[in-house]
Parts: C-alpha cells; structure tokens; sequence
C-alpha cells in the first residue's frame, strides 16, 4: 500500500463545520471532508480493491466512492490530518486477512462439569418442593 499514492489521490474539501463555536462557525472552513474513488484507484491490485469493496460496502456511495469527514478540531489543519490519518487507518484494517476459525469441542473434562453443575442445580431445585404433593 502506497501512502503517498493514496494521500495524493484522495481529494480534500474544506467546508463549514457545525455546532457550537460563536462566529468562528460562521465565518472559517474547518471542517475537513475526505473524498476518495475507490473504483478509479491505481494504489491497489483488483484482488486489494474486491476486499475493500467488500469490507467497506457500508460506506461507500453508490459510485464506489469514500467519503470521510473530521471537524474535532478548530484548526482546518489539524482536521486535514486526522482525517487522513483515519483514512490510511482504514484501509489497513480492511486489507488485513483475518485468520480462519479453528474448530473446537468442549473437553471430556468441561462436559463432566457442566453435566456435574446441572445435577447440583437440579437437586436444589427437587428440594424446594413440597413432599407431600408426590
């Protein structure tokens, strides 16, 4: 995965942020949005792409298109590299292959307990009753 590759394909977008700050709100860009095609992309494999695709259907538009956004900070700056961050952060995860499940069986042990447990519980609960209902 090559970093720079990506940093210089996605495309920045510096829009008004929301919520409270007084005038700052109202007058700076801070808010920084992230796009990204994943669809038109040379920094993957078709392979790489199908995974990420498919590990991030969820958030992709309908155009194969990734759209990240940051407005923590008051600085546009600051928000520009934690989005990126949080974009490069992304991607390695969803490339990552996840290791195949071994199947295992409780032990002869485990199932002797729990069999054990059962009984106890069982017996405790027999006790309860009235005797002379039988």
């Amino acid at each position: 995965m090559n970093e720079k590759q990506l940093i210089q394909e996605a495309q920045y977008k510096a829009v008004r942020s929301s919520g409270a700050g007084g005038q700052n709100v109202n007058k700076v860009s801070s808010k920084v949005e992230l796009h990204f095609q994943l669809s038109e992309t040379s920094a993957f494999s078709e392979e790489e792409k199908s995974r990420l695709f498919k590990k991030l259907e969820s958030r992709l538009t309908n155009a194969g298109e990734l759209i990240l956004q940051c407005d923590e900070s008051r600085s546009q700056h600051r928000n520009k590299e934690l989005v990126t961050q949080r974009f490069l952060n992304l991607l390695k995860e969803s490339l990552k292959k996840r290791k195949p499940r071994k199947k295992t069986k409780p032990s002869k042990a485990a199932k002797l307990k729990r069999l054990r447990e059962k009984k106890q519980l069982s017996d405790k609960k027999a006790s309860r009753k009235d005797p002379m209902k039988d």
